[in-house]
């Protein structure tokens, strides 16, 4: 049996007017998932416990059957341990996003947010910041790592792993002041490093550059969900299964590298709307040919467009998925004469009227070439909701998958 799990992130969402009153699931041209929903077990999940903030190192955790309850240790150690960094002890692992805020106020708490991902910017022109901030905010207690586009990583060597910081998708649009680091619950050195980020930035060479091309600057960094060194147990041991994930995101790699799973990268393939589709139909398939009886294909692009609030491209990303990845995978699987499964579900919602995460359940299907079922007629969430089949813990899904 093989078993192909594609992860949409951040696919479901809410009805939207611009759309006819549909959701982007609802109005995505996407034949391959609608013809199999028709044939599978279909119903709801719940992949975030209640309590628990619903960002994807939750989300993810769960779907590979990891309960985030014992598990969720921050995203940001899972990222460094995806960008090849070894942790010690003594540090905790910040995430570090380049954001872009207005300029015109004199005080940086009076600024806003205009963009959590600074018009994705290139990872190429994130580097030179990161070597920026190194240079004259950064020594032996603390680093900063290039990760991927606007995602980075601050090592440090404190215990405030479980400070209590602002995730920058939640406040686009706003004044940041009240949602900085607070000098008197322990912040202080978090607020002063971001608000000299700032001064750094602002006039950095490659955010001039990218002003006169009409892009918007990476002008200061942001630190969110720090974590200790993480721990999970092995995919393997746990299920048997050799299993291969494939993302252009550093925190699902670090999930599956944490877990033993073999990572694969992807040429071209960038976390937003225009992505290598193609290539990672292709890693997927070879990693069935070279041995794997489990993959992992996450990818990322309807949640940005929901981040940045891009109904038509969240629409395009589905088709796009469906037509580049599920279809052609689904056609090898189906040539190789043996039995196997396809679960399809987003980790969690990412409406594009909020521009944020949300704990809302996602509708779910699995197809099984050797037990079909009855479905539903599209795979969308009010189809999926309707069938009354409701998994409030994520981390069962696997069970049912497998056994």
């Amino acid at each position: 049996m093989k078993y192909l799990v594609l992860i949409p992130d951040g696919m479901a969402d809410e009805k939207i007017e611009a759309l006819g009153g549909l959701t982007p699931m609802e109005k995505a041209d996407k034949p391959c998932m609608d013809a199999l929903v028709k044939r599978s077990f279909v119903g709801m999940v719940s992949n975030v416990p209640d309590g628990m903030v619903p960002e994807s190192d939750t989300a993810n955790m769960a779907i590979l059957s990891f309960d985030p309850k014992v598990y969720s240790k921050g995203r940001s150690p899972l990222e460094a341990l995806s960008m090849g960094l070894t942790m010690q002890d003594e540090d905790t692992a910040i995430r570090c996003n380049f954001v872009t805020l207005t300029e015109e106020q004199e005080n940086y708490e009076d600024r806003i947010i205009t963009d959590n991902s600074a018009d994705e910017i290139s990872t190429a022109e994130a580097d030179e910041l990161v070597k920026a901030i190194n240079a004259s905010l950064c020594d032996d207690v603390k680093h900063l790592y290039t990760g991927l586009s606007y995602r980075h990583c601050l090592m440090w060597k404190t215990d405030m792993d479980k400070y209590d910081f602002t995730r920058p998708h939640d406040i686009i649009g706003q004044r940041i002041g009240e949602y900085l680091p607070r000098e008197n619950d322990g912040g202080a050195e978090f607020l002063k490093i971001m608000k000299d980020s700032y001064e750094i930035l602002k006039d950095h060479p490659v955010n001039k550059a990218r002003k006169e091309r009409g892009l918007r600057p990476g002008n200061s960094i942001w630190l969110w969900s720090p974590g200790k060194k993480p721990q999970l147990p092995s995919f393997k041991e746990k299920w048997g299964l050799d299993a291969t994930v494939i993302s252009a995101v550093d925190l699902i790699k670090g999930i599956g590298i944490c877990a033993g799973m073999t990572s694969v990268d992807v040429e071209g393939a960038t976390g937003n709307v225009h992505t290598n589709y193609d290539g990672k139909a292709a890693a997927a398939i070879k990693a069935f040919k070279d041995g794997a009886d489990y993959v992992y294909v996450h990818v990322e692009g309807p949640d940005e467009c929901g981040h940045r609030a891009e109904t038509d491209n969240k629409v395009l990303s589905i088709e796009l998925i469906d037509k580049k990845i599920l279809s052609p995978v689904y056609e090898y699987l189906l040539g190789t004469g043996e039995d196997f499964k396809i679960m399809v579900l987003p980790d969690h919602p990412t409406p594009v009227r909020l521009r944020t995460h949300t704990i809302t359940p996602v509708p779910f299907f699995i197809y099984s070439s050797a037990d079909e079922k009855q479905g539903v007629e599209r795979f969308d969430e009010e189809n999926a909701e309707k069938t009354g089949v409701y998994i409030p813990d994520g981390y069962t899904l696997m069970d049912i998958l497998v056994k």
